[in-house]
C-alpha cells in the first residue's frame, strides 16, 4: 500500500529496478538508480536538519535533480514546493517568503538573479546549487548538489498519508499567488485515478512537456511512476522539439494544454513520431474542435482524452474517448474515485440543462490554501446535502459554471469570477494590475481576458494616463516584459482618458468588456 508519495518510486524499484524510470536529454535512470538518488537526497536533507512538514522549494528547469529533489523531500518528511522556472525573481521571492521555505534548491544562474529577493525570506537556512561553485553568504549556508546527494540514504520517515506533501502555487483572485496544500493521499489518489482511466502500464513512455509546478505537469511523473512507466523530461522550446522527442523515445502518452496542441497540430509528424502514441490528452482549457480534428487525423491510432481539472482537486472530469464524436464539447463525467455535483447558489443540485457551479468531493480534494484561512473558507466548504454527518466533509467549490445533460455529461459554461485562462495558466487580473500600477506610468488599470483561438484567452490591459501626462505604451510594455513571465504579458494595451466605474466606485469590468468587445 502506498501511503507517501515517494513510495511509488520505491515500489517500482522493487518490482523491476532495471526498468527505465526517467530520461533527461541523453541520460536515463532505471527505477533502482532513481530510488537510490531519492534516498540520498533525503539523507542530505536530514543532515541539514530538515524537520517534518518543513518546506523545500525547488526552483529549477526539468531535469533529473529536480525530480530527485521533489521525491527526496517527500522521503525526508518535508513538503516540496515546485516553483515555475518561468517566474521572475520578485514572484519567486513572494512564494519563498509566503510558505517559510527552509531549503532552496536551484541553479547557480537562477540563484544569482534571485539573491536580492532572498533578503525578504528570513526562513531560508540553506541554498543548494545545481551547477556552479557556492559563494559564502552570511544569511544562510550555500552548498553544492553533490554534497546534498552524495552521502548515505535516509531510511526513516514518520509521515502518514494525510500529512502535507506539497504546496503548488497558482494565481489567486486577490492578486497574490495562493499555495494549494496537497497531502500524500491527494497525490497518490490522483495518480491512481488518472493512470487508471488512461490505462497506463509499465510499457508506456510518457513525455513530460508541461511545467512540474502545474498539477497536470507534475501528474506526468506520478501517473508514470505509479505503474512503473518511463517518463521523459523536456523543457519546452519549440513545437518541433515535441515531435522530435516523440520519435526518439517512442512516446505512447502525451498531455498538453490547448495553446500547445494548436501549435503541435500544425507540425509535420513523421510516422516514427506517431506510430507508438496510444493516447493524447488535453487539460487547462477547452480544445478547439478544429484542433481536435487535426490531431485525430495525425494520431489515428491514439485515443483522445479531454479533461477538466483545477489545482484544488487535481482532476475532476474526463470524456471517454468513445464519446468524443457524439459530445466533442463535453468535459465528460467524474474521474474514478470522485463525485462531481452541479449546484445552485443555495447548494441544491440542479436539474439537467440548468446551469450551476461545479463542486468536487472525494479523496483528491486538497487540504486548503497555505496560511490563508479566509480564502480556504470561501473555496473549501461542506458538501451540500450531507449536513447529518458526524464530521463535516469539505468539497471544492470550483467557481466554474457548468451544465449537466440528461445522460450526466457535463459542459463547461464559464468562470464565475474574473480569472483569466491563458496558455493553460489561470492568471489573476489583480496580479497583473499590481505590476502595472507599480510602474508609475498609469493612473488606472484593468486587466481582462479576451477570447483567443490560440491561447484560450489573451490578456488585454485598459489603462488611463496619469494627470497631465500620456501613456508611453512601448515603455510600459518593456517594463512589463521585465517583471512578468511571458504568459502574463498583455497582447493588447488600450488607453482611455477614463475607465468606467460602477456606482460603488469600483471599475465596471462588465461595461468595459462590452465597450472593448
Amino acid at each position: 500500500m502506498h501511503t507517501r508519495l515517494h513510495d511509488i518510486v520505491a515500489a517500482a524499484a522493487s518490482r523491476d529496478g532495471d526498468a527505465p524510470a526517467l530520461t533527461y536529454k541523453d541520460v536515463t535512470l532505471g527505477y533502482a538508480a532513481l530510488w537510490e538518488q531519492v534516498g540520498r537526497v533525503a539523507g542530505g536533507l536530514h543532515r541539514l536538519g530538515l524537520r517534518r512538514g518543513e518546506r523545500v522549494a525547488v526552483y529549477l528547469e526539468k531535469r533529473i535533480e529536480t525530480v530527485a529533489a521533489v521525491f527526496g523531500t517527500s522521503a525526508a518528511d518535508g513538503v516540496f514546493v515546485p516553483v515555475n522556472p518561468l517566474l521572475r525573481p520578485k514572484q519567486v521571492g513572494y512564494i519563498l517568503a509566503d510558505c517559510d521555505v527552509r531549503v532552496l534548491v536551484t541553479s547557480a544562474e537562477r540563484y544569482a538573479a534571485l539573491r536580492d529577493e532572498l533578503a525578504g525570506c528570513p526562513s531560508i537556512e540553506h541554498v543548494v546549487l545545481v551547477g556552479g561553485e557556492p559563494a559564502p553568504d552570511p544569511r544562510y549556508t550555500v552548498s553544492r548538489w553533490d554534497d546534498l546527494a552524495g552521502g548515505e540514504p535516509y531510511a526513516g520517515g514518520a509521515a502518514i498519508d494525510i500529512d502535507m506533501a506539497a504546496i503548488l502555487y497558482t494565481s489567486g483572485s486577490t492578486g497574490k499567488p495562493k499555495g494549494v496544500v496537497l497531502s500524500h493521499r491527494n497525490l497518490i489518489a490522483g495518480a491512481d485515478s488518472v493512470s487508471g482511466y488512461l490505462r497506463n502500464t509499465s510499457d508506456d513512455v510518457i513525455l513530460a512537456a508541461l511545467p512540474l509546478s502545474f498539477d497536470a505537469g507534475f501528474s506526468q511523473l506520478t501517473t508514470a511512476f505509479t505503474v512503473g512507466a518511463h517518463a521523459v523530461l523536456m523543457n519546452y522550446l519549440l513545437p518541433r522539439d515535441v515531435v522530435r522527442l516523440c520519435a526518439k523515445h517512442g512516446v505512447t502518452g502525451l498531455t498538453c494544454v490547448p495553446p500547445l496542441w494548436i501549435q503541435l497540430a500544425d507540425q509535420t509528424w513523421p510516422a516514427d513520431a506517431t506510430r507508438q502514441l496510444r493516447y493524447f490528452a488535453n487539460t487547462g482549457g477547452r480544445m478547439p474542435k478544429s484542433t481536435l480534428d487535426k490531431l485525430r487525423a495525425i494520431f489515428p491510432g491514439a485515443a483522445p482524452y479531454l479533461m477538466y481539472g483545477l489545482t484544488e482537486a487535481f482532476r475532476s472530469t474526463y470524456l471517454d474517448p468513445a464519446e468524443v464524436d457524439r459530445r466533442p464539447d463535453s468535459i465528460g463525467k467524474a474521474i474514478p474515485n470522485a463525485e462531481i455535483l452541479v449546484v445552485r447558489p443555495d447548494g441544491t443540485v440542479t436539474d439537467p440543462g440548468e446551469q450551476g457551479e461545479l463542486v468536487h468531493r472525494g479523496a483528491l480534494v486538497a487540504m486548503g490554501y497555505w496560511n490563508d484561512p479566509e480564502r480556504t473558507a470561501e473555496r473549501f466548504r461542506p458538501v451540500p446535502g450531507r449536513e447529518g454527518a458526524l464530521l463535516p466533509e469539505f468539497a471544492v467549490w470550483s467557481g466554474d459554471l457548468v451544465v449537466r445533460d440528461e445522460d450526466g455529461f457535463l459542459y463547461f459554461v464559464g468562470r464565475g469570477d474574473e480569472m483569466i485562462k491563458t496558455s493553460g495558466y489561470r492568471v489573476s487580473p489583480a496580479e497583473i494590475e499590481e505590476v502595472v500600477y507599480a510602474t508609475g506610468m498609469v493612473r488606472d488599470a484593468v486587466a481582462m481576458g479576451v477570447d483567443d483561438a490560440d491561447l484560450g484567452q489573451h490578456i488585454l490591459i485598459a489603462v488611463s494616463p496619469p494627470a497631465g501626462a500620456e501613456v508611453d505604451e512601448a515603455a510600459l510594455l518593456a517594463e512589463l516584459k521585465r517583471q512578468l513571465p511571458l504568459y502574463m504579458l498583455p497582447k493588447q494595451i488600450v488607453v482611455r482618458p477614463e475607465l468606467p466605474r460602477s456606482p460603488n466606485g469600483k471599475f465596471d469590468r462588465n461595461r468595459l468588456r462590452q465597450e472593448l468587445s
